[in-house]
This record gives structure tokens, C-alpha cells and sequence, in this order.
């Protein structure tokens, strides 16, 4: 019996920013368009942490959300998502689903997890247990999962890493790349519609294996590429350098991810370069630990200096949350450690993040998202 022939993932670029590299476009995938610039939030082991789905797409309007490989293989399993019918129907999400392959939470196990040419094996983190991640067996995992895009299997390089490292780290991401592409072509979705792969772009901070892992991602070939390996060390110039590399030599009718990236001055400054999505866990993390960020700079809501202010907590907000509660409120919440302010201040970061993208997307339409992204740079980075 031969594969079934689904229809492909298709990116349209619908508007370009005359004095940078910006883009806007539309992503279609069966479970939906995709808006570009976009930015995804992170759901790890099948939730957005403390975030209703009912909030992330009404108040919050996430268009894409996020799922974790390594998470999601170790608990709640293979056998019960597949069960399930895919990740979409276990956690009730009728939305596109991004899957990283788990490769960056494996270069995160450094103690318990030993990388060879074949793959990596690694301890789970909650029991001990021994399990092998390779490019084949991770095609499988994914397929499992049912994400509309998966990522291939690929060995996160060190920021720091010295260039005889990083190009030997890089020909193992590459002969990944390769099997797992391989595995991809070999295989169909399980549950009806089409699955995207997108290679991933490492290379470390080494122009020259940055250009040479583009090269090799797009003769294996993918729907969309990632751009991996970078806000892990690395200084912040250092990345923008590497995607003033990478992005020109990608291809101009593919999307162009960026892994993990980041703070909301680093967003945009990576869409002026040509990246058209991201996620990062900044917004939910931080919002629990009393970060808000909002158009006119960064609180931190455990100040004293908020104990009193009756004011909303982003005026300029397009969240409900933003309107609804005072600074001084979610400040009473987070000294009384109630677990409501971490709530609170995830949806509110998200809408944030959300509202940052779209926002950038109506300034490249308008063809003045240079000068916008300036002043709003300084805006947002202020400390309150």
C-alpha cells in the first residue's frame, strides 16, 4: 500500500517592511492559518502552564501553541496519546501544534545523557530510566504526538563552544538531519492531515557553519526552517550577527523559526532580520515569578513602590486581565503567594507577546515597522 498524498503545509508573504528585513505571511496548515509574525507559547507536557485554553485563544488569541518530545514521550507516553488519537485530541486543542524534537532538553541533561552518531541516550529526569532518542525512532515519536510541525532531531551546540566543537557538533546534526528526513519521507500522518518537518540551523556563533548548515538543510530539504542554538550563552549581539547570516540564504517562501527566543526587545529585533516565528517560556516563567511585561517597560509586581497603585496594569493592554485587576491587587497576591497572581501574570504576558507580533505585522503592512520598532524597543525595555 502506497503513502497517502496530503496536501503540504504552504507559507504566503503578504507584505515587506522598504527598510528592513521584516515580512509578514500567512502560514496554512489544516488545523488553521497562521498569522506571521508570530509568536507560539509554550506548552510543554500538554498545557500552557496555569492558562486556560478557552483564554488562550479568546483573550490571548494564540494562534499556535507548542508541545515538548522529550516531555511528552516520557509522561504521559506513547501508548496514551496514540490512544488518544494525538496530542490535538488529549489535551483538546483544535489549533495548529508545534513539536520540538527534544533535542535542547536532552543538551540540557548534561550529567545523565551520553550523544553518539547513532543518537542519544539519556535518564529520564522523573524516574532514572534509560531511553534512546535517535532520528528514526524521534520521526516516529512525533508522528505519535501528531504536531502540524515537527522538528528534526538535532545536538544544541554550546553558546561558548569552540569552533573544532561546533563543526564537529554540527556534522552530527547534519547525518541526523539526513535519517531523520529520510524516516519522515518513509512514513504518513496517523490521524489525517498533513505533518510538517523543518530542518534545524545550527552552527554555534561560526558565520561559516552557519552558512554551511543552510546549505544542507535546504538540499535535504523542509516546509519551513528553525534557527537553532542561539540565547544559550551566547552574547545577544552574537545572535543578531548570526541571523543577519542565516536568514538572506534561507528560502524567501519558507518560514523561518526561531527556537527560544526571547525577550520582547529580541523579538523584534529578530523580525527586522527576517524571522517570522518564535516561542520562548520568558512570558509564563517570568510572569510567575512577578515579571509583567507591558508597552510602557518591565515591572517586577512584588515592589513595594505598586502596594498602592489603584491603576490598571497596562493601560494600553488588549488583554481582559490588563482592565480588570490593579498593580496593587496582583501585588497583594504575590506577597500572599496565591497561586491566582501566577495566573494573572502568564495570561497577561501572553497577551502581551501576542499583541507585540500582531502589532509588528500591521507595521510592515503599513511600511514603517523600522521606525516603529525603534521607538518601541526603547519602550518596552524601560524598567517601571
Amino acid at each position: 500500500m502506497g503513502l497517502v498524498n496530503f496536501d503540504m503545509m504552504k507559507f504566503t508573504k503578504t507584505a515587506t517592511d522598504p527598510n528592513s528585513s521584516a515580512r509578514a505571511g500567512i502560514l496554512h496548515t489544516d488545523h488553521g492559518d497562521i498569522q506571521t509574525p508570530i509568536f507560539m507559547p509554550v506548552g510543554t507536557v500538554g498545557s500552557v502552564k496555569g492558562v486556560y485554553h478557552r483564554d488562550l485563544k479568546d483573550d490571548i488569541k494564540a494562534q499556535i501553541i507548542l508541545g515538548n518530545t522529550y516531555h511528552l514521550y516520557l509522561r504521559p507516553g506513547l501508548d496514551t496519546l496514540y490512544k488518544a488519537g494525538g496530542l490535538h485530541k488529549f489535551e483538546n486543542w483544535d489549533r495548529p501544534i508545534l513539536t520540538d524534537s527534544g533535542g535542547f532538553q536532552v543538551f540540557s541533561l548534561t550529567k545523565i545523557r551520553k550523544i553518539t552518531e547513532e543518537g542519544c541516550t539519556f535518564q529520564s529526569h522523573i524516574d532514572g530510566s534509560r531511553h534512546t532518542f535517535t532520528p528514526e525512532n524521534n520521526v516516529d515519536t512525533q508522528r505519535i504526538i501528531g504536531a502540524d510541525i515537527m522538528m528534526a532531531l538535532d545536538e544544541c551546540c554550546p553558546g561558548d563552544a569552540d569552533f573544532r566543537y561546533a563543526e564537529k557538533s554540527l556534522k552530527l546534526t547534519q547525518g541526523w538531519l539526513e535519517r531523520f528526513a529520510k524516516r519522515y519521507h518513509e512514513t504518513e500522518p496517523l490521524y489525517g492531515y498533513y505533518q510538517a518537518m523543518f530542518p534545524i540551523v545550527q552552527g554555534c556563533v561560526y558565520p561559516e557553519l552557519r552558512k554551511r548548515a543552510v546549505e544542507h538543510a535546504i538540499t535535504v530539504g523542509g516546509d519551513g526552517y528553525a534557527i537553532g542554538g542561539l540565547a544559550v550563552g551566547e552574547p545577544t549581539e552574537k545572535m543578531y550577527e548570526m541571523l543577519e547570516v542565516v536568514c538572506p540564504i534561507l528560502p524567501d517562501d519558507r518560514p523561518r523559526y526561531l527556537m527560544g527566543v526571547g525577550t520582547p526587545a529580541n523579538i523584534l529585533e529578530a523580525i527586522s532580520r527576517g524571522v517570522d516565528m518564535f516561542d520562548c517560556f520568558m512570558p509564563t516563567r517570568n510572569g510567575r515569578n512577578g515579571m509583567l511585561f507591558t508597552w510602557n517597560g518591565i515591572m517586577n509586581m512584588r515592589n513595594a513602590k505598586w502596594e498602592n497603585d489603584f491603576s490598571e496594569l497596562d493601560p494600553s493592554g488588549t488583554s481582559f486581565v490588563d482592565h480588570a485587576y490593579t498593580k496593587a491587587y496582583l501585588r497583594h497576591l504575590f506577597v500572599a503567594k496565591e497561586m491566582f497572581a501566577a495566573m494573572i501574570a502568564s495570561e497577561h504576558n501572553l497577551a502581551f507577546y501576542l499583541d507585540l507580533v500582531r502589532q509588528a505585522r500591521l507595521h510592515i503592512e503599513a511600511g514603517d515597522f523600522a521606525s516603529w520598532k525603534e521607538e518601541t524597543v526603547k519602550r518596552v525595555t524601560s524598567r517601571l
